[in-house]
């Protein structure tokens, strides 16, 4: 797994969480994938799981945002709409998902892949009084506006679906920037 260090900063306030300080963090450069296609059908127990085999965790909504956003594009790639080269989303492909590197113009700035569409990633809302999990990026079956980096949509945690998956987050660097880490 490539992890991908995403320097941290200050996320003001948005629909789905309050202002607060980001720290530093490495990211998977993809969802978590087996043989390039993403791990989905995950419920958020079982998401949670899977990245702490992977000495990672699932990311806050948050620290998602941040991420995806740099706290000022529209879309993880900048601020136009998307097109089929930039994510599997509804109406730009084939209607499951696609192999995670498969949209390159996509990418963010940071070079992190399927950003938006493809799969839906789970992340924590630990600020949130109901504890509902929320699913950022869209999936293959989403339309445009689910891949926007401000976008959330608040599910039960065990929820899975052949649309979700994860992205992991790690805290510290890992032992190597490309490990041999497999589920």
């Amino acid at each position: 797994m490539e992890w991908i260090r995403i320097p941290g900063g200050r996320i003001p306030a948005g629909e789905w969480h309050p202002a607060q300080e980001v720290a530093t963090l490495w990211w998977a450069a993809t969802p978590l994938a087996v043989a390039g296609m993403p791990v989905a059908d995950l419920t958020l127990p079982q998401a949670a799981q899977l990245a702490h085999q992977l000495g990672a965790r699932v990311p806050t909504s948050a620290e998602w945002e941040w991420m995806a956003s740099g706290a000022i594009r529209r879309f993880p790639w900048g601020d136009h709409a998307p097109s089929a080269g930039h994510a599997n989303l509804r109406g730009l492909g084939g209607g499951h998902p696609t192999p995670v590197r498969a949209h390159s113009a996509g990418r963010t700035p940071d070079d992190l892949w399927d950003v938006g569409g493809n799969v839906w990633e789970w992340t924590t809302a630990p600020w949130r009084r109901d504890r509902v999990a929320l699913l950022r990026g869209g999936s293959y079956n989403s339309l445009a506006q689910y891949a926007e980096c401000a976008h959330a949509n608040d599910v039960p945690p065990g929820i899975a679906s052949p649309g979700i998956g994860l992205r992991p987050v790690r805290d510290t660097a890992p032992t190597s920037l490309t490990s041999g880490d497999t589920l």
